[in-house]
C-alpha cells in the first residue's frame, strides 16, 4: 500500500522544516549567535516557531498515515492535510513579531482544529463508526 497523502505531506514537511531552519540560520549569522538564542528575541521567537512545527507535526503525521492506512482518507484528508501545513507556515511567519497577531492566532487554531478533527475521526475508525 502506498501512501500517496502521507507520503505528500511528509514530504511537504521536510521542506518547511527545511526553511524554518534556514530562517533561523540566518538571523544566528546575522546577530552572531552560534549557540542557544544569545538573549536574542527575534531568534528565540525563530527558534520556538521551528521547535513547535517539530512538536505538532509528527502527530499529525501518524494520525494521517493511520488514517490513509484504514482507507478511510479519501481526498479530505489531503485538504486537511494541506491545510495543516500552510497553518505551520503562517504560524512561523508570526512568530516574527513580538505580538501574538493574527497570523500566529489562524496557524495555532487550525493545527488544534486539525489534531482534534483527525483524533477524532481516528477514535470513529477505531470504533467502526466511520
Amino acid at each position: 500500500m502506498i501512501l500517496q497523502t502521507t507520503l505528500s505531506l511528509a514530504a511537504a514537511a521536510a521542506i518547511i522544516n527545511i526553511w524554518l531552519a534556514i530562517r533561523c540560520g540566518r538571523l544566528r549569522a546575522s546577530e552572531k549567535v552560534m549557540h542557544g538564542d544569545g538573549g536574542s528575541a527575534p531568534l528565540m521567537r525563530r527558534m520556538r516557531a521551528h521547535s513547535n512545527f517539530i512538536e505538532y507535526t509528527p502527530i499529525t503525521l501518524i494520525l494521517i498515515a493511520a488514517i490513509e492506512m484504514t482507507e478511510k482518507g479519501g481526498q479530505w484528508l489531503a485538504i486537511v492535510g494541506a491545510l495543516y501545513m500552510a497553518a505551520r507556515v503562517l504560524h512561523a511567519l508570526g512568530m516574527d513579531s513580538p505580538e501574538v497577531g493574527k497570523l500566529r492566532k489562524i496557524g495555532i487554531l487550525v493545527t488544534f482544529l486539525t489534531l482534534i478533527g483527525l483524533s477524532v475521526v481516528a477514535v470513529l475508525i477505531a470504533l467502526g463508526r466511520f
